[in-house]
């Protein structure tokens, strides 16, 4: 598996974002109804894919999708900030040091023995990349169910708010503290899962 990281969308051409942003419409709008932009019929591409966003990638070594989620700076508009700021007893965090998690996807041509692995390995990976790049805190929202699993992966977290209905369910929004004792409370909880040095390496940018 190769973890690509990138803070643009020029190489949207590349196999590995095209087989994101598609795998993003298989999952968001085909599976769970969500009412998205669709880019030529294939590809789940909002106004928050623009520059500013960083993406972490997971692939198989033909670069085909298998697990990936967007970061958005709070410093800029977000999605907690701008679609669901009443999900925040108070404002909404900002900061330098404090990124939005988007996006969370899992392929569906996953197995479930392979989709919890993958997931260990993205939730690791997101842990991982704030501790390199120093992000604090995480932000993210989250339907109910997929919310509680958050909660439980053993990191130091917190609702920002109550739940409350939405046309998909019920939504939350929460607040993830990373620290260098992240990986071990991941750990402890049955979640970390380091890179594999066998990995491809990270890159800054990708390559058409």
């Amino acid at each position: 598996m190769a973890l690509l990281v990138d803070s643009t969308i020029s190489g949207a051409s590349d196999t590995a974002f095209r087989s994101m942003f598609a795998a993003r419409k298989s999952v968001f709008i085909d599976l769970l109804k969500w009412d998205l932009p669709v880019l030529a019929g294939q590809y789940e591409i909002d106004c928050f894919d623009d520059e500013h966003a960083r993406y972490l990638i997971i692939t198989d070594l033909d670069h085909q999708h298998l697990a990936s989620a967007r970061l958005l700076p709070t410093t800029r508009p977000h999605i907690l900030d701008t679609l669901f700021p009443g999900l925040c007893e108070q404002a909404p965090p900002r900061g330098q040091d404090i990124w939005e998690i988007t996006r969370f996807c899992l392929g569906r041509q996953l197995r479930a023995a392979e989709r919890l692995q993958l997931r260990n390995r993205l939730v690791s990976a997101i842990a991982d990349h704030a501790l390199r790049t120093g992000i604090t805190k995480y932000t993210g929202v989250a339907e109910i169910a997929w919310l509680q699993q958050i909660l439980s992966f053993g990191w130091k977290c917190r609702p920002l708010g109550l739940p409350l209905p939405s046309e998909t369910g019920m939504l939350g929004a929460l607040e993830i503290d990373i620290s260098p004792e992240t990986p071990a409370l991941l750990d402890a909880a049955g979640i970390w899962t380091p890179a594999d040095p066998r990995e491809l390496p990270a890159r800054s940018t990708a390559t058409a």
